[in-house]
Protein backbone atom coordinates (compact mmCIF):
# COMPACT_ATOMS: atom_id res chain seq x y z
CA UNK A 1 0.00 0.00 0.00
CA UNK A 2 1.29 3.50 -0.80
CA UNK A 3 2.24 5.72 2.12
CA UNK A 4 -0.11 8.70 2.49
CA UNK A 5 0.38 12.13 4.02
CA UNK A 6 -1.52 11.43 7.28
CA UNK A 7 0.63 8.36 7.95
CA UNK A 8 4.04 9.67 6.95
CA UNK A 9 6.90 9.64 9.42
CA UNK A 10 7.51 12.85 11.40
CA UNK A 11 10.93 14.34 12.16
CA UNK A 12 10.79 17.46 14.36
CA UNK A 13 13.67 19.93 14.36
CA UNK A 14 14.23 23.01 16.49
CA UNK A 15 13.53 25.70 13.90
CA UNK A 16 13.38 26.43 10.17
CA UNK A 17 17.17 26.47 9.89
CA UNK A 18 17.38 23.02 11.45
CA UNK A 19 14.70 21.73 9.06
CA UNK A 20 16.72 22.95 6.08
CA UNK A 21 19.94 21.49 7.49
CA UNK A 22 18.27 18.13 8.10
CA UNK A 23 16.80 18.08 4.59
CA UNK A 24 20.19 18.85 3.04
CA UNK A 25 21.83 16.07 5.03
CA UNK A 26 19.16 13.56 3.99
CA UNK A 27 19.43 14.51 0.31
CA UNK A 28 23.20 14.16 0.41
CA UNK A 29 22.90 10.78 2.12
CA UNK A 30 20.45 9.49 -0.49
CA UNK A 31 22.47 10.78 -3.44
CA UNK A 32 25.75 9.38 -2.15
CA UNK A 33 24.10 6.04 -1.44
CA UNK A 34 22.82 5.73 -4.99
CA UNK A 35 24.33 4.91 -8.35
CA UNK A 36 23.22 6.14 -11.73
CA UNK A 37 20.85 9.08 -12.36
CA UNK A 38 19.16 10.61 -9.32
CA UNK A 39 15.98 12.60 -10.00
CA UNK A 40 14.81 15.31 -7.57
CA UNK A 41 11.63 17.37 -7.92
CA UNK A 42 12.36 20.77 -6.40
CA UNK A 43 9.96 23.02 -4.50
CA UNK A 44 9.61 26.75 -4.12
CA UNK A 45 9.32 28.53 -0.77
CA UNK A 46 11.50 30.01 1.95
CA UNK A 47 12.51 26.78 3.71
CA UNK A 48 13.49 25.05 0.43
CA UNK A 49 15.43 28.20 -0.55
CA UNK A 50 17.51 27.88 2.59
CA UNK A 51 17.93 24.17 1.83
CA UNK A 52 19.32 25.01 -1.62
CA UNK A 53 21.71 27.55 -0.12
CA UNK A 54 23.00 24.89 2.28
CA UNK A 55 23.42 22.36 -0.53
CA UNK A 56 25.40 24.94 -2.51
CA UNK A 57 27.68 25.89 0.37
CA UNK A 58 28.13 22.63 2.30
CA UNK A 59 27.51 19.92 -0.29
CA UNK A 60 29.13 21.28 -3.44
CA UNK A 61 31.06 18.01 -3.73
CA UNK A 62 27.95 15.95 -4.43
CA UNK A 63 27.93 14.17 -7.81
CA UNK A 64 25.83 16.86 -9.47
CA UNK A 65 26.54 15.37 -12.88
CA UNK A 66 24.39 12.35 -11.89
CA UNK A 67 21.48 14.45 -10.70
CA UNK A 68 18.46 15.39 -12.78
CA UNK A 69 16.72 18.44 -11.29
CA UNK A 70 13.07 18.99 -12.18
CA UNK A 71 10.38 21.19 -10.68
CA UNK A 72 7.29 20.26 -8.71
CA UNK A 73 5.43 23.38 -9.77
CA UNK A 74 5.89 26.78 -11.30
CA UNK A 75 4.07 30.06 -11.68
CA UNK A 76 3.34 30.86 -15.32
CA UNK A 77 5.70 33.82 -15.41
CA UNK A 78 8.98 34.51 -17.26
CA UNK A 79 12.07 32.78 -15.88
CA UNK A 80 13.53 36.08 -14.69
CA UNK A 81 10.36 37.13 -12.84
CA UNK A 82 10.72 37.59 -9.08
CA UNK A 83 7.87 35.08 -8.59
CA UNK A 84 9.60 32.33 -10.57
CA UNK A 85 10.60 29.19 -8.68
CA UNK A 86 13.25 28.57 -11.32
CA UNK A 87 14.77 31.98 -10.71
CA UNK A 88 14.90 31.37 -6.96
CA UNK A 89 16.49 27.92 -7.37
CA UNK A 90 18.93 29.26 -9.94
CA UNK A 91 20.12 32.05 -7.65
CA UNK A 92 20.27 29.89 -4.51
CA UNK A 93 21.72 26.70 -5.99
CA UNK A 94 22.16 26.21 -9.71
CA UNK A 95 24.54 29.13 -10.22
CA UNK A 96 26.76 27.87 -7.40
CA UNK A 97 27.23 24.15 -8.09
CA UNK A 98 28.70 22.21 -10.99
CA UNK A 99 25.46 20.79 -12.35
CA UNK A 100 25.34 20.40 -16.15
CA UNK A 101 22.74 22.67 -17.73
CA UNK A 102 21.36 19.64 -19.58
CA UNK A 103 20.46 18.13 -16.16
CA UNK A 104 18.27 21.09 -15.14
CA UNK A 105 14.69 21.04 -16.39
CA UNK A 106 12.66 24.19 -15.68
CA UNK A 107 8.96 24.10 -16.42
CA UNK A 108 8.15 25.99 -19.64
CA UNK A 109 6.17 29.19 -19.21
CA UNK A 110 5.49 30.13 -22.81
CA UNK A 111 2.48 29.36 -24.96
CA UNK A 112 -0.55 28.24 -22.99
CA UNK A 113 -0.39 26.57 -19.57
CA UNK A 114 -2.10 23.43 -20.89
CA UNK A 115 0.39 23.10 -23.75
CA UNK A 116 3.31 23.78 -21.42
CA UNK A 117 2.09 21.01 -19.10
CA UNK A 118 2.08 18.56 -22.01
CA UNK A 119 5.59 19.59 -23.02
CA UNK A 120 6.87 19.16 -19.49
CA UNK A 121 5.31 15.73 -19.24
CA UNK A 122 7.29 14.85 -22.37
CA UNK A 123 10.49 15.98 -20.66
CA UNK A 124 9.72 13.82 -17.63
CA UNK A 125 8.94 10.85 -19.86
CA UNK A 126 12.33 11.17 -21.56
CA UNK A 127 14.09 11.33 -18.19
CA UNK A 128 12.08 8.34 -16.99
CA UNK A 129 12.66 6.34 -20.15
CA UNK A 130 8.98 5.43 -20.33
CA UNK A 131 5.63 6.95 -21.24
CA UNK A 132 3.90 5.18 -18.36
CA UNK A 133 4.28 5.04 -14.59
CA UNK A 134 4.88 1.57 -13.25
CA UNK A 135 5.14 0.19 -9.71
CA UNK A 136 8.75 -0.59 -8.86
CA UNK A 137 10.13 1.98 -11.28
CA UNK A 138 9.76 5.36 -9.58
CA UNK A 139 9.79 8.54 -11.61
CA UNK A 140 11.46 10.47 -8.79
CA UNK A 141 14.03 9.59 -6.18
CA UNK A 142 12.99 12.57 -4.03
CA UNK A 143 10.04 14.95 -4.22
CA UNK A 144 10.28 18.10 -2.09
CA UNK A 145 6.96 19.62 -1.00
CA UNK A 146 5.84 22.59 1.02
CA UNK A 147 2.47 23.15 2.64
CA UNK A 148 0.28 26.22 2.29
CA UNK A 149 -2.06 27.45 5.00
CA UNK A 150 -4.94 26.70 2.62
CA UNK A 151 -3.85 23.05 2.40
CA UNK A 152 -2.18 23.21 -1.01
CA UNK A 153 1.11 21.61 -1.90
CA UNK A 154 3.05 22.04 -5.14
CA UNK A 155 0.32 23.89 -7.08
CA UNK A 156 -2.43 21.47 -6.12
CA UNK A 157 -4.79 24.19 -4.91
CA UNK A 158 -8.24 23.78 -3.34
CA UNK A 159 -11.11 23.87 -5.81
CA UNK A 160 -9.02 23.33 -8.96
CA UNK A 161 -9.68 20.66 -11.59
CA UNK A 162 -6.10 19.38 -11.46
CA UNK A 163 -6.95 17.69 -8.15
CA UNK A 164 -9.05 15.22 -10.15
CA UNK A 165 -6.30 14.33 -12.63
CA UNK A 166 -5.36 10.67 -12.45
CA UNK A 167 -3.52 10.08 -15.74
CA UNK A 168 -1.42 13.09 -16.72
CA UNK A 169 1.85 13.64 -14.88
CA UNK A 170 1.72 17.43 -15.17
CA UNK A 171 -1.30 19.70 -15.05
CA UNK A 172 -2.17 23.39 -15.04
CA UNK A 173 -4.48 25.39 -12.84
CA UNK A 174 -5.62 28.87 -11.92
CA UNK A 175 -5.80 29.09 -8.11
CA UNK A 176 -8.84 30.77 -6.58
CA UNK A 177 -6.79 32.40 -3.80
CA UNK A 178 -3.30 32.97 -5.24
CA UNK A 179 -1.87 34.92 -8.19
CA UNK A 180 -0.72 33.52 -11.54
CA UNK A 181 -1.66 30.49 -13.56
CA UNK A 182 0.39 27.49 -12.44
CA UNK A 183 1.94 24.26 -13.67
CA UNK A 184 2.17 21.40 -11.21
CA UNK A 185 3.01 17.76 -10.83
CA UNK A 186 -0.15 15.73 -10.34
CA UNK A 187 -0.97 13.23 -7.62
CA UNK A 188 -0.03 10.16 -9.75
CA UNK A 189 3.34 11.68 -10.69
CA UNK A 190 4.19 12.52 -7.08
CA UNK A 191 3.16 9.03 -6.01
CA UNK A 192 5.79 7.53 -8.32
CA UNK A 193 8.63 8.34 -5.92
CA UNK A 194 11.06 6.74 -3.52
CA UNK A 195 10.83 9.55 -0.96
CA UNK A 196 8.47 12.50 -0.51
CA UNK A 197 9.58 15.15 1.97
CA UNK A 198 7.26 17.84 3.30
CA UNK A 199 9.35 20.76 4.59
CA UNK A 200 7.22 22.91 6.91
CA UNK A 201 8.22 25.58 9.41
CA UNK A 202 6.51 28.25 11.48
CA UNK A 203 3.61 28.50 13.92
CA UNK A 204 1.38 29.72 11.10
CA UNK A 205 1.47 26.22 9.63
CA UNK A 206 0.63 24.32 12.81
CA UNK A 207 -3.12 24.28 12.21
CA UNK A 208 -2.90 23.00 8.63
CA UNK A 209 -0.26 20.42 9.57
CA UNK A 210 -2.66 19.10 12.21
CA UNK A 211 -5.51 18.95 9.68
CA UNK A 212 -3.50 17.09 7.06
CA UNK A 213 -1.86 14.76 9.56
CA UNK A 214 -5.32 14.17 10.98
CA UNK A 215 -6.62 13.03 7.60
CA UNK A 216 -8.85 15.99 6.71
CA UNK A 217 -9.90 15.01 3.18
CA UNK A 218 -10.79 18.60 2.26
CA UNK A 219 -7.08 19.54 2.21
CA UNK A 220 -5.29 18.83 -1.09
CA UNK A 221 -2.12 17.84 0.74
CA UNK A 222 -3.95 15.05 2.54
CA UNK A 223 -4.28 13.23 -0.80
CA UNK A 224 -0.52 12.99 -1.39
CA UNK A 225 0.69 9.41 -1.75
CA UNK A 226 4.06 7.84 -2.44
CA UNK A 227 5.00 4.31 -3.40
CA UNK A 228 8.04 4.82 -1.17
CA UNK A 229 8.62 6.71 2.07
CA UNK A 230 6.84 9.90 3.17
CA UNK A 231 8.61 12.14 5.66
CA UNK A 232 7.41 15.29 7.40
CA UNK A 233 10.32 17.54 8.35
CA UNK A 234 8.77 20.03 10.76
CA UNK A 235 10.12 22.61 13.14
CA UNK A 236 8.69 22.69 16.65
CA UNK A 237 6.36 25.57 15.84
CA UNK A 238 4.80 23.84 12.83
CA UNK A 239 4.47 20.66 14.87
CA UNK A 240 2.46 22.61 17.45
CA UNK A 241 5.08 22.25 20.16
CA UNK A 242 5.48 25.17 22.52
CA UNK A 243 8.82 26.23 23.90
CA UNK A 244 8.38 26.32 27.67
CA UNK A 245 11.92 27.50 28.38
CA UNK A 246 12.09 30.52 30.65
Amino acid sequence: MPTDAPNGRVDIATDAEAVAQRAASLIAEKVRGSSGPFVIALSGGSTPKRLYQILASDYADLPWDRMQLVFGDERFVPADDSSSNYRMVSEALLSKVDVPSANVHPMPTDGTPADAALRYQGILQRIHGSDTLQPGKPLFDIVLLGLGENGHTASLFPGTDVLNERKAWVGSCTPLDAPHDRLTLTYPAIQSSRLVMFLVAGAGKAEIVAKVRGGDAAQPSTQIRTDGELLWLLDKAAAGERDHAG
